[in-house]
């Protein structure tokens, strides 16, 4: 019996909101790595003061596309220019859909002449499988998928370890790996350095903002490269990172993980949804916040709202490009971070120890409850944005969150966030019975780490704030 589609799924359902809103996939679960290996406060603070070991082996899909049409399968499908994308570059990968909205994002990687990997979250891996499988492009695709929440005792193995080494004492432990000074690697160029007498392909990178490598090589190897990184470490104040801290980091320097994507509509999108199965990413993740609109559509974001549009170049013909060249003759929302009030944290989490009603709980270090989070952002009563990835930043002092705001709100204004969900709450697993409230916020940059503000290449982590 052939496997049932999202399509499908979707038309038993009804509407998807109600549907995603009530999903029962419980908590996102970062995999195999341990929850924390010493304690997330100290972990957080070692991006920004010694140096941190990222292991990303597992909580990501890799898509390895190979062929002659390689290239142009990707150019086909990102918004980005591919008119300068050499071997040995890597670029962040944003498609979007036939409307102009983001289905997902990752990183490029350029890795031979006509071999690319994408790194990234399902929506955006499957959106490149499918049109590499059906769109008649000379490729062979092949997908790794992310490492399974709950492995049940099984062994887990992946195409490749993935490790990143950040933070200002990255420097001296890379030289100290190499046995000598680390050849000069561009911002998101790649090289390769020695480690543990192997010679390992390396990415310069920095999602902490702070100077870093990441590095990848056989996941069969992973456990050697590791031990020879936390040796190496030890004079310099590596810590290693653990699931709790690890998502934290983009509070910091500005990426907003996991938009909805907006694949539940349209009718040039219904050949994906009959190949998408009722199992995947968008049949079974979640939606939850205190924007509660029944119109699937109002939960869909351009690549200018998440703070792509410096990407976007209308230089070559890519999927959604007549809906982004309208897109941006208006004013768009811009990417900002809120820093939300401390006295109304306190207040939220104090309903805990109190009797009567409480207020949703704020879990730390990170606060998402749901795949998908949109959080109204009131000003003056009126609805200016949305709040969609919140956390507590130890080396801030404070709770964050990331979003974007109407075009009007400026840097330093005073805004409410509606924590929790209307109605006492949805049915998702992870949602107790709660009452809402508001959280006020100051509009804050991307990045808000001036550290990063400081150091970190300008570009999509930037955005327009």
């Amino acid at each position: 019996m052939p496997e049932k589609s999202l399509e499908d799924l979707l038309t038993s359902v009804g509407n998807p909101v109600t549907m995603l809103r009530n999903s029962q996939i419980g908590a996102y679960v970062y995999p195999v790595v341990p929850a924390e290996y010493s304690n997330w406060r100290d972990e957080q603070r070692a991006w920004r003061e010694s140096a941190v070991l990222f292991d990303q082996s597992h909580h990501m899909v890799n898509v390895y596309v190979e062929g002659p049409d390689a290239v142009k399968l990707f150019s086909a499908l990102g918004t980005n220019s591919f008119a300068n994308f050499p071997v040995n570059r890597a670029k962040q990968f944003s498609p979007c859909s036939y409307d102009g909205y983001v289905i997902g994002d990752g990183i490029l990687f350029h890795l031979e002449e006509n071999r690319l990997v994408f790194v990234g979250r399902a929506p955006a891996a499957s959106w490149i499988q499918f049109h590499g499988e059906t769109g008649g492009y000379k490729v062979k695709v092949e997908k790794d998928d992310r490492s399974p929440s709950n492995p049940k005792g099984k062994a887990v193995v992946r195409s490749c370890y993935r490790y990143q080494i950040q933070g200002p004492n990255a420097p001296p432990i890379f030289e100290k790996l190499n046995g000598g000074p680390v050849p000069e690697i561009k911002f998101f160029h790649m090289g390769a350095i020695n480690v543990a007498g192997r010679k390992v392909r390396a990415l310069r990178h920095g999602m902490a903002g702070a100077p870093g490598l990441e590095i990848w090589g056989p996941y069969e190897e992973r456990e050697e490269i590791r031990a020879a990184i936390v040796e190496a470490g030890k004079d310099f104040g590596l810590r290693e990172v653990g699931a709790r801290a690890y998502a934290t980091n983009t509070l910091e320097s500005g990426w907003i993980p996991s938009p909805l994507p907006p694949v539940y509509t349209g009718e040039r999108m219904k050949p994906y949804r009959k190949w998408l199965p009722a199992s995947s990413y968008e049949g079974t993740g979640s939606l939850g916040g205190s924007f509660d609109s029944n119109n699937i559509e109002d939960y869909y974001l351009s690549p200018y709202a998440l703070g792509y549009g410096p990407f976007v170049k209308f230089d070559h013909e890519f999927i959604g490009r007549d809906a982004l060249e309208k897109m941006a003759e208006k004013p768009q929302r811009k990417k900002v971070t809120f820093a939300w009030n401390a006295e109304d944290v306190v207040k939220v989490l104090a309903s805990m120890f109190e009797p009567g009603d409480i207020y949703k709980y704020i879990d730390m270090p990170l606060s998402n409850y749901t795949s998908a989070s949109y959080d109204r952002v009131l000003s003056g009563g009126k609805t200016v944005g949305f709040s969609m990835f919140s956390g507590y930043s130890y080396n801030e002092r404070a709770m964050l969150s990331l979003g974007m705001v109407d075009p009007e709100i400026e840097v330093g204004a005073e805004v409410k966030i509606v924590w929790g969900e209307s109605g006492g709450g949805s049915r998702k697993t992870t949602v107790e019975r709660h009452k809402q409230a508001e959280i006020r916020a100051v509009v804050s940059p991307v990045p808000y780490s001036k550290v990063v503000r400081e150091s970190y290449a300008k570009g999509w982590r930037s955005g327009q704030a």
